[in-house]
């Protein structure tokens, strides 16, 4: 797995080979970053972005948020092993400094003491996770994002997500047997 773009391209990142988590494609990520470059439907940019990464796994989708010039990311994942991953990844490419790491369940973390407001929110669950709506719903309801942002939501093409009342979708994209949705919060 490697860095795509920016000032850490083409470094490499560890990921677990086990079946608990599944890595996000190099070129599923690739299409995410040149939509959020490219598509004239989106006003959100990564350089200098506040990105939340959930169920980030060994990260990234956030490490390559920070290669492309965003300001720091938090990220949040349950699974220890990686949550050890992600710290090795951070600390080989020097940028623990640019990331701060939640190792728990999202509906744990207490969203109001979050001080920060995100431009970027990445939620990569599990494809037979449905139970992400009601995290997607925490933090709508606890609104720690800006008036420029944008929600990306990596699902299984299959899936039938009801997201009407949590998101104005703007574009979907699928690859493979993944479906790419981009929105934001109504």
């Amino acid at each position: 797995m490697r860095i795509i773009s920016g000032s850490l391209k083409g470094r490499s990142i560890k990921y677990l080979k086990n079946n608990i988590t599944r890595p996000l494609k190099d070129s599923v990520k690739e299409n995410i970053f040149n939509i959020l470059k490219h598509s004239s439907l989106l006003n959100t940019k990564i350089e200098n972005a506040y990105v939340f990464d959930f169920y980030s796994g060994i990260g990234s989708f956030g490490i390559e948020c920070i290669s492309r010039g965003a300001n720091k990311v938090f990220f949040i994942e349950q699974d220890i092993n990686a949550i050890n991953l992600l710290k090795e990844n951070l600390m080989n490419l020097s940028i623990l400094d640019k990331s701060k790491i939640y190792s728990n369940k999202i509906e744990n973390l207490k969203l109001k003491e979050i001080k920060e407001k995100f431009n970027i929110f990445f939620f990569d669950p599990p494809f037979r996770d449905y139970d992400f709506i009601t995290n997607l719903k925490l933090v709508k309801n606890n609104k720690i994002f800006k008036k420029d942002h944008i929600v990306i939501i990596h699902r299984e093409i299959k899936s039938q997500d009801d997201f009407e009342s949590l998101l104005k979708i703007s574009e979907i994209k699928q690859y493979g047997r993944s479906k790419i949705i981009f929105g934001v919060f109504n």
